[in-house]
């Protein structure tokens, strides 16, 4: 299915629409602040499960990473968080950031690696705010890249739609994509490290 919500201004019904396949444990694309990316319910284990197949992802080896609503959040599912590195969250996010953290006692067992991490942002994008919101806790989220040698990641919904309508329940379709991901910012070391550069400079 093909779900067009305004991306400034959602349609509370068609959030609504979206979140209750999330709850019953659907597999969504969605836009981001960065690229467009695939995405479930976080709580739902054979959901997420489903997600790592599509991607090719193995849960023990791979940095699982969710879409949180505000910083409050974030803190639930990390280890404490040091100052410096709170303040650091405080002065980017909501953007196109990941920060990886070391996984917190209430981060499901799926999304805790051998390396104890999970990725974290706080996207500035009102559809997937409305959807964490709507939801009531943090979507797992992964990137969607085409395989094309010259454009990395999809940009198009319908393209989107015409590729995964079998494997998704739904798609949505909030406008253009961006091509950049996020910044990575690894903050388990002594200091912050960007490993990889994206979409955004970081306010260190």
């Amino acid at each position: 299915m093909l779900l067009t919500i305004h991306p400034q201004n959602p349609d509370t019904r068609k959030i609504a629409q979206a979140v209750e396949i999330l709850q019953s444990g659907g597999v969504i694309i969605y836009p981001t602040d960065t690229v467009y990316a695939i995405g479930c319910d976080m709580a739902n284990q054979d959901a997420v499960e489903r997600v790592c197949r599509l991607r090719n992802l193995d849960p023990e080896r791979a940095m699982l990473t969710i879409m949180c609503r505000d910083i409050s959040e974030v803190a639930e599912y990390s280890a404490q968080i040091d100052t410096p590195v709170f303040k650091l969250l405080r002065r980017n996010l909501p953007g196109p950031f990941t920060f990886v953290l070391p996984a917190g006692s209430k981060t499901p067992k799926l999304f805790r690696n051998r390396k104890k991490t999970i990725g974290i942002r706080i996207p500035g994008h009102p559809i997937v705010q409305a959807l964490i919101e709507g939801l009531g806790r943090p979507i797992l989220t992964t990137s969607l890249k085409t395989g094309d040698d010259v454009v990395e990641y999809y940009t198009d919904p319908e393209a989107l739609h015409e590729d995964y309508q079998k494997l998704v329940d739904v798609v949505i379709d909030g406008g253009a994509g961006g091509n950049s991901p996020s910044t990575l910012v690894d903050c388990t070391g002594p200091e912050p490290e960007v490993i990889r550069q994206g979409l955004g400079e970081l306010n260190g």
